[in-house]
C-alpha cells in the first residue's frame, strides 16, 4: 500500500498533475491523500473589525475549501474506477510547508504530488513558488512537480542527471528503481561536464549505482555543458524523448558549486517533463 499526498488549489494545474498521479499509479494499490490549504491575505482582515472580519473570511474559505474537495471526490467517484485506488479530503488552514510536513509524518506518506505553472516570460512562477519551497524545505519525502501542460501517458524513458561525487543509498533510488521496474522503463544517466574522465571516487560511485540498479535497465550517456547544467539537462531530455526526470536533492552539489545555479529548481522551472526530486 502506497500514500501520496495530492496538493491541490483547484487550478487546471492541480487537476492536470492528480490525472498524472492516478495514471502513474494504475497497477499501483494507493491511498491518495486531496490536501487544500488555505490562508486569508492579510489585505483582507484589515481594518477596525479585523477580528470580526478573520473570522468570517476564514469560514468562507474552509467551506468554499471542503465544497471544492468534494466536488473532486465525487468526479473521481464516477469518472475513476480503479479498484486499487481510495481517496480522503484534508482541507486545512495552514502554510503549506507545514502542513505538507506535519501530514506526511501523521499519514507515513510516500510521495508528494503538485502541479507547477512554469515559467512564464521573465518571471518563474511554481504554483506561487510552492514547489520551490517545498523542495528546499520538504527534506524527507520525494516530490513529483508536473508541468501544466504535460500529457502524461507513458513512462519507457526516465532522465537521471548525477555527476557521481556521491555514493548511493538503497534508500535514496528505491523510488527510482521502483518506478522503473512498474513501468518496465529505461534510466538514462547522463553526466552533465565539459571533460568527462572521472576521479577515483567518480569511479567507485559509478560502480555503486550500477550494483544499485541491478537488472533495472540503463544506460550511461556524458552530455557536454552547454550554457547551464539545466539548459543542458532539459535539452538532453527533449533529444531522447524522456518521459520524467528524477534528481537526488543533494544539499550543495558538485554541480551547484561549479555552476553557481540551483540545478533542481531550474530544471524544474524550465522542463516541459515531470521532475520527480528524491530525498537525500
Amino acid at each position: 500500500m502506497k500514500n501520496v499526498l495530492l496538493l491541490t488549489d483547484f487550478s487546471d494545474n492541480a487537476w492536470n498533475a492528480i490525472f498524472a498521479a492516478l495514471k502513474m499509479h494504475e497497477h499501483i494499490t494507493c491511498n491518495f491523500y486531496l490536501l487544500n490549504t488555505y490562508e486569508p491575505s492579510f489585505a483582507n482582515i484589515l481594518g477596525d473589525k479585523s477580528k470580526e472580519r478573520l473570522g468570517v473570511i476564514y469560514e468562507s474559505l474552509a467551506k468554499n475549501s471542503s465544497i471544492e474537495l468534494d466536488k473532486i471526490l465525487q468526479y473521481l467517484e464516477v469518472n475513476h474506477t480503479n479498484k486499487n485506488h481510495s481517496f480522503e479530503k484534508l482541507s486545512l488552514s495552514d502554510d503549506i510547508v507545514h502542513a505538507v510536513n506535519e501530514i506526511c509524518k501523521e499519514k507515513d506518506i510516500d510521495l508528494i504530488v503538485m502541479g507547477t505553472k512554469g515559467a512564464t516570460g521573465a518571471k518563474e512562477i511554481f504554483m506561487g513558488s510552492n514547489t520551490v519551497e517545498l523542495i528546499k524545505k520538504v527534506n524527507h519525502c520525494p516530490i513529483f512537480a508536473v508541468p501544466s501542460k504535460h500529457d502524461f501517458k507513458d513512462m519507457d524513458t526516465i532522465l537521471f542527471p548525477t555527476e557521481f561525487t556521491r555514493p548511493y543509498t538503497k534508500y535514496e533510488l528505491k523510488p527510482l528503481i521502483e518506478l522503473a521496474t512498474v513501468w518496465n522503463s529505461e534510466i538514462l544517466i547522463c553526466y552533465v561536464a565539459q571533460e568527462f574522465t572521472l576521479l577515483g571516487e567518480q569511479i567507485t560511485n559509478k560502480e555503486v549505482l550500477t550494483k544499485r540498479l541491478g537488472k533495472v535497465a540503463h544506460s550511461f550517456h556524458n552530455v557536454e555543458l552547454q550554457g547551464t547544467v539545466a539548459d543542458s539537462i532539459s535539452s538532453f531530455a527533449k533529444e531522447t524523448m524522456a518521459d520524467i526526470i528524477v534528481m537526488i536533492n543533494y544539499e550543495h552539489t558538485f554541480i551547484e558549486k561549479l555552476t553557481r545555479e540551483a540545478v533542481v529548481k531550474k530544471v524544474g522551472f524550465h522542463s516541459k517533463i515531470p521532475l520527480l526530486v528524491l530525498p537525500q
